[in-house]
């Protein structure tokens, strides 16, 4: 772990024992602690390089560093870190597919070092902050499609426009993606009781910047699943995917897989910051330990058709297939690997697997039951052990969403052989799973996204045609008024 991090603890540990409130922010104090080549004020002085008489090779990457939560400001025990972004990023923070935006701040500067280091909580720092996770989000999913860059809806027939990040676009509790707009929109509020000083700005959740960041991605890859047309399912697939997305960024940074391996022994069930989501705006709204759980036992028949429940029971069945898998590994691995490493490559695994998945599944109205079917097909084509697909049957059968093609007797006495890599429990190492009950609501009914982030309550994927939003591109207002507007046209003829 890079020293500057390691300061960055020592003054956090510090900083807490001498905290009288529940609710501490990142102090500035932190920051302006830093080694002295990462502070804005260095000199030019400090900035030339040692004479060396031996030629130093130079690194081919150019980049930038930033400072981003962990988590959030709510989850003092993580606080901040530095990270490395390994792209091109210019004034704003802007890059060639994200741009930031803020009245009277925008564009932020770099610093002489070509860095984006600022006092915490500032908004400069929120502006860095968000770009440098919706950039960490994109980045992550891109690696996972061959390094090949994945287009925002709009981008199509080689339109570049970038999606412009608002990371305080007003006052609401909430956050949102708009393909209509092409903007990311992170929003600040007082929570009730509290004095209107107490403001949560959603833009400093690691989760919820993830999490919209997600919508924006799985609608440049599957721009036909964000339709209220679609089925229950499909809806929960787009907040699960925000929520995942969450989930396994945190899993890409080394010092956030070695805190949780660290805080549960191992144990991804054990209680963490991982599965909990958007900690402080949780908490906010009277929600403990946050917006939602990934850590839960839901069932398809017990979240009817409202989106936000549903997804859950989703996101619940790939959280357990992760905490199966990285038992196994544990024990197959541990004593040649680091446990922290091994979460962090069976999560890059589960994460590939899972976005091969999605990426496979049917262009509209997906279910369920075909992200589990690719990811049967998808795990044997890539040869991993038969236990991986046995996790996966028998995840996806508990939660009522495929039937049980391996029994669930071992998995529900607590039986089941998280060691053996053959393991199929009595049953076959199929590949294709059938839906386990074709009249559940969550496959039947209409969406309801009443309780959904601002993402799935956004007007345009309500209202503007299925078709159209299946085939991507640009959104204008005229085609969320399309249907007013003909109406119009045609009472204009007479």
């Amino acid at each position: 772990m890079i020293r500057q991090e390691t300061m960055i603890r020592q003054e956090e540990v510090q900083a807490q024992q001498a905290r009288s409130q529940a609710r501490t922010e990142v102090s500035e104090a932190r920051t302006e602690r830093l080694a002295h080549q990462l502070r804005i004020e260095r000199t030019m002085e400090a900035a030339r390089p040692v004479q060396r008489e031996v030629p130093v090779p130079l690194p081919q990457v150019t980049g930038h560093r930033f400072i981003i939560y962990k988590q959030d400001p709510s989850v003092t025990e993580l606080g901040v870190r530095l990270t490395f972004l390994p792209t091109v990023v210019l004034n704003g923070p802007k890059d060639a597919r994200i741009q930031t935006e803020l009245q009277g701040v925008t564009p932020v500067a770099r610093n002489i070092n070509g860095d984006f280091i600022f006092p915490a909580n500032s908004p400069q720092f929120d502006c860095a902050h968000t770009f440098a996770v919706v950039r960490q989000t994109l980045a992550m999913y891109e690696q996972h499609n061959d390094g090949r860059p994945i287009p925002f809806a709009w981008n199509t027939n080689g339109n570049t426009d970038r999606i412009t990040v608002f990371p305080r676009a007003g006052l609401d509790a909430n956050a949102f993606y708009s393909r209509t707009a092409k903007v990311l929109k992170f929003f600040f509020f007082t929570p009730q009781g509290q004095p209107p000083s107490n403001l949560v700005f959603t833009c400093r959740s690691f989760d919820i910047v993830a999490h919209e960041a997600g919508h924006a991605i799985l609608d440049g890859l599957k721009p036909g699943w964000l339709s209220a047309s679609n089925s229950p399912q499909t809806g929960g697939l787009h907040e699960a995917f925000g929520d995942l997305s969450a989930i396994f960024l945190a899993l890409s940074q080394p010092d956030q897989a070695e805190a949780l391996v660290t805080l549960t022994k191992a144990n991804l069930h054990d209680k963490s910051f991982l599965p909990a989501v958007a900690e402080e705006f949780g908490t906010a709204l009277g929600k403990q330990p946050g917006l939602r759980n990934a850590d839960n036992d839901l069932k398809l028949s017990e979240v009817g058709n409202e989106v936000h429940a549903i997804s859950q029971v989703f996101t619940g069945a790939i959280y357990d297939i992760l905490a199966d898998i990285y038992a196994f590994e544990l024990d197959r691995q541990r004593r040649t690997k680091d446990p922290a490493i091994i979460l962090i490559e069976v999560a890059t695994k589960l994460c590939k697997l899972l976005f091969d998945a999605i990426v496979a599944s049917p262009k509209t109205d997906a279910k369920y039951v075909d992200i589990a079917n690719q990811m049967l097909k998808k795990s044997a084509d890539r040869k991993d052990p038969a236990t991986y697909r046995t996790f996966i049957r028998a995840r996806f059968a508990v939660r009522e969403i495929t039937t049980a093609a391996t029994p669930l007797d071992d998995l529900m006495s607590g039986q089941m052989k998280m060691t053996d890599a053959n393991y199929i429990g009595n049953g076959r190492d199929v590949t294709k799973v059938e839906v386990h009950d074709r009249n559940s609501a969550s496959l039947q009914a209409g969406q309801d996204r009443s309780r959904c982030c601002g993402t799935m309550q956004m007007l345009e994927y309500e209202v503007v045609d299925p078709q159209k939003l299946a085939q991507g591109g640009s959104l204008e207002d005229d085609d969320i008024l399309r249907k007013e507007l003909d109406e119009l046209s045609q009472a204009f003829r007479r």
